[in-house]
């Protein structure tokens, strides 16, 4: 009877703190690549690296606004290309495009390694830690609704990844919410909405700000979902581990689909 609590594995592809669950697991390429295009950084935060995703952020949100990318957007799909054109800084979409597309290449690449070393690492069967107790909060293993994960994004980014206990991109996605929400005057366009001022409700709004809100949102409940759903994989993964390990008969195999007794 192998006993998991003498943890032999090589390589660690899950961790459990008080600041949330952080695991390796198979993802597509094209998917934390797709994110990096739509939000430079979205797709290293995929993957928990988060001090890289956090200075590619910050990177998009300072250089975008310098060089009036969201704005030059708006009027292309408006069909204004002369007005996208004098909008455009030139020197600031120079300095944006080389890391631009730096961000999506090192995303697919490092999405491509990482699920190299999940498909070499699982079968060590590392030691899974089911609770973690901090001085400042408290983490464990739990099966959650994903969907509840969602919902509760769309009211606010980043309260989905409260609800699954990923404190760092919570607090991470809480902050930059609040900033868009603050420069693109959206609340307040929204009451002028309701209250049936039209003109007034776009006229507050800032177009430059409130672009970036859509791929933070729709990434919020993206990463809520695909999280919860992951740790509840993790939390079946552990809990059949620890059943196999101290309920099943050592005599009890498995063979072609059929359940066999010595």
């Amino acid at each position: 009877m192998q006993n998991y609590n003498n943890n032999t594995a090589r390589r660690g592809i899950t961790h459990v703190s008080a600041l949330g669950t952080t695991q390796i697991h198979l993802r597509n390429p094209y998917i934390t690549a797709w994110w990096s295009a739509a939000f430079p950084g979205f797709g290293h935060l995929l993957l928990s690296k988060y001090i890289r995703g956090f200075i590619l952020i910050i990177w998009e949100v300072f250089v975008n606004v310098q060089a009036n990318i969201n704005l030059g957007i708006i009027y292309t799909f408006q069909g204004d290309f002369y007005a996208a054109t004098n909008t455009l800084n030139t020197e600031w979409i120079l300095l944006y495009t080389p890391m631009y597309f730096f961000t999506i290449w090192d995303c697919y690449r490092t999405t491509v390694e990482m699920n190299k070393l999940y498909v070499v690492a699982e079968p060590e069967e590392q030691q899974i830690s089911t609770v973690s107790i901090g001085s400042f909060e408290i983490n464990f293993l739990s099966k959650r609704n994903p969907v509840m994960a969602v919902v509760v994004s769309i009211f606010m980014p980043g309260l989905g990844q409260l609800y699954i206990n990923r404190i760092i991109s919570a607090f991470f996605l809480l902050t930059w919410g609040i900033i868009f929400f603050y420069y693109s005057h959206l609340l307040e366009a929204l009451v002028y909405f309701f209250t049936g001022d039209i003109h007034q409700a776009t006229s507050v709004l800032s177009a430059q700000w409130f672009l970036f809100l859509p791929s933070l949102l729709g990434f919020a409940m993206y990463d809520a979902y695909s999280s919860t759903v992951e740790n509840n994989k993790l939390f079946e993964k552990e809990q059949r581990r620890y059943f196999k390990d101290h309920y099943q008969n050592s005599h009890f195999h498995v063979l072609k689909g059929k359940k066999v007794e010595r």
